[in-house]
């Protein structure tokens, strides 16, 4: 038999090599190779490198080199022949037939190269004539450029069922049918199957084109139309981008799949080269293989509406029993009903950008999926919450990776529906009414455990010095807040020092405007504080600035008085559980787990707070 090029470099790419060394090697991970103690030679000091990206071995001390097949051969000694069929079986690939007819398939797929490569020719053409003034500007309202359009291949298929057969007829219909170009139906007189659509070239690793995605140009369906398997293309192994995203990859350290073609060709005209998409099905077992030999966690950016979020969770499932240490996926969730090509049009690459920087792990998506999949109120349901996680962790073949999800799972689930320990909001002075008037409470005193945390603890400077500017612009919702203010002072310094001014001021004269207010802290010494703070240039929040919405100044200042009190609160919390789960004490992980989480949500919160004034006074200058 002849094992033609082509079939042993489709070998070669179907075969992990450190799968396969690893069976017999140990191996560990350097950087995106492999190293490990030379079997070829004694050595103490690992000097044996694998790299599935090129798909060689080499040994610095001996200079063994090898591929897969001269592994098998070299390594465990294997005939050439037999070398090549026990990694055949394992990658599910056919043995090559007799001489005589592996070399016509040989020689059949070669004519096939040549047909495909015609009709994208013929297509790019046909973009560029009269008949594609449609198509060009589909692609222009897409907002795609001509020459993002020229490096993808892009072409047109006019709407007539005969042009590409009677433009590529040397090669005759057989070829034509085979490669997917014509359909054929019960021997009749076979027709163009892609007509009336803007022509997306698909390639393999190699950049050779094996099949075409079609869109159509005004209303009809398919949306999309996609070339059947052929002896070039097997849509269950073949991800769209993946010649050119392959280099990209390498150099921005990961690789995004999203959904489409056009979601490819958008992210990669904004810069974002690395970009593959499955080809209009759920992502398979060998794509993710694939994937993986990219990257180790690969960033799956599927379309925000129902139907992405449940492809994304699918491909979750899929890859549980393929996860391996540092092997996983994580996930980009885009705003709801966006895909990425409306992301970037509407707010640029740079929110693109914003989103691929905090993908969620793997183990969040499973966890997020299944606590809200089914109500848990009973504890029958809470329970097939839990046979369902465990059941993820099940799937996983890797021993070690199973084991670490139990656990997670499992302390998840335990923190999740353990009872609260306390409420970590900060809450509103009460006050009293007499004699028809409200009045505040009293501050709180410095053995209240508030008022000790912040002595610990102290404040932020960055948003007390804020909210003091917009106590002293708001009087009047001094006394709203009183009690919290009052626990503020404990902080000590020039800041703490005008909190508990302040609070004083409102106890004893009652209402005061701005103007009053600023006297009184003059007379007590803060007048050059007060100036700085309430410099127009010196705090970007609304609550500080003289014309703000006076509603929306009213509650940004709730929110970050809120914010500067309960931080410290929490860090005393969480410093007091880590003493405790450093002695091992029962519950202390839990509430460590739980206080991070806390302190995480006022960090969004006051993240929150400024993007939203930022927002605010960036519009305002438009719009003066």
């Amino acid at each position: 038999m002849t094992l033609t090029p082509a079939f042993l470099d489709e070998l070669r790419a179907r075969t992990l090599l450190s799968g396969l060394i690893g069976k017999s090697l140990k191996l560990t991970k350097a950087g995106r190779e492999y190293k490990g103690c030379c079997p070829f030679h004694n050595e103490k000091t690992p000097s044996f490198y694998v790299n599935d990206d090129k798909g060689f071995y080499h040994c610095f001390g001996c200079s063994a080199h090898g591929d897969a097949i001269r592994w098998m051969t070299d390594q465990r000694g294997l005939p050439f022949i037999d070398a090549v069929k026990e990694l055949a079986q394992a990658a599910g690939l056919e043995m090559p037939e007799q001489d005589r007819a592996s070399a016509a398939k040989a020689e059949r797929a070669k004519g096939l190269h040549d047909v495909m490569q015609g009709a994208a020719d013929w297509f790019t053409a046909q973009l560029g004539g009269i008949e594609g003034a449609e198509a060009r500007a589909l692609l222009d309202r897409r907002g795609i450029r001509p020459e993002t359009a020229k490096a993808f291949g892009m072409g047109y298929a006019p709407d007539a069922r005969g042009k590409l057969r009677a433009a590529l007829k040397e090669f005759g219909d057989a070829m034509l049918v085979e490669a997917g170009l014509l359909i054929q139906v019960d021997g009749k007189e076979p027709y163009d199957r892609f007509r009336g659509r803007l022509m997306i070239p698909i390639r393999d690793p190699r950049g050779r084109v094996i099949a075409f995605g079609g869109r159509v140009i005004g209303s009809g369906e398919p949306k999309y139309l996609n070339s059947p398997d052929t002896p070039l293309f097997d849509k269950g192994r073949t991800l769209y981008n993946l010649d050119r995203a392959a280099p990209a990859s390498r150099k921005a350290g990961r690789v995004i799949v999203v959904e489409g073609y056009m979601d490819v060709i958008a992210l990669a005209q904004a810069g974002f080269g690395e970009a593959v998409a499955p080809l209009g099905t759920a992502l398979t077992e060998a794509q993710l293989e694939r994937l993986w030999r990219l990257s180790d966690v690969p960033l799956l950016c599927f379309d925000g509406d129902g139907a992405g979020q449940k492809a994304a969770i699918r491909a979750a499932h899929r890859a549980l029993p393929m996860l391996a240490p540092g092997r996983s996926l994580s996930f980009v969730t885009l705003p709801p009903g966006q895909d990425p090509d409306d992301l970037i049009r509407r707010d640029g690459s740079q929110a693109m950008a914003a989103l691929l920087e905090t993908p969620q792990p793997l183990v969040d998506r499973l966890w997020l999926d299944e606590l809200a999949a089914q109500p848990l109120a009973t504890p029958e349901e809470r329970a097939g919450l839990k046979a369902r996680l465990a059941d993820h962790a099940a799937a996983i073949a890797d021993a070690n990776v199973g084991h670490e999800y139990r656990a997670e799972f499992r302390r998840r689930f335990d923190a999740h529906f353990a009872s609260p320990a306390r409420s970590w909001t900060a809450p509103r002075s009460a006050g009293a009414v007499k004699n028809g008037k409200w009045r505040p409470a009293p501050p709180i005193g410095g053995d209240h455990p508030r008022a000790q945390a912040i002595g610990r603890h102290g404040i932020d400077p960055a948003l007390a010095k804020p909210v003091l500017a917009g106590l002293i612009r708001h009087p009047g919702e001094i006394a709203r807040h009183l009690e919290i203010l009052g626990s503020l002072k404990s902080a000590g310094g020039p800041i703490g020092d005008l909190f508990a001014a302040v609070a004083d001021a409102a106890l004893m004269h009652g209402e005061l405007d701005s103007e009053g207010l600023r006297t009184i802290l003059a007379r007590s010494g803060f007048d050059q504080m007060v100036r700085e703070l309430l410099r127009a240039d010196a705090t970007p929040y609304s609550f500080t600035q003289a014309d703000a919405d006076r509603d929306r100044a009213h509650a940004d200042l709730e929110e970050a008085i809120a914010i500067l009190a309960t931080r410290p609160e929490v860090d005393s919390a969480l410093d007091e559980a880590t003493s405790a789960a450093m002695r091992f004490e029962e519950g202390a992980w839990e509430r460590q787990a739980a206080l991070v989480k806390e302190r995480q949500a006022l960090e969004a919160r006051l993240a929150n707070l400024c993007q939203a004034n930022e927002d605010a006074r960036t519009t305002g200058l438009e719009d003066s």
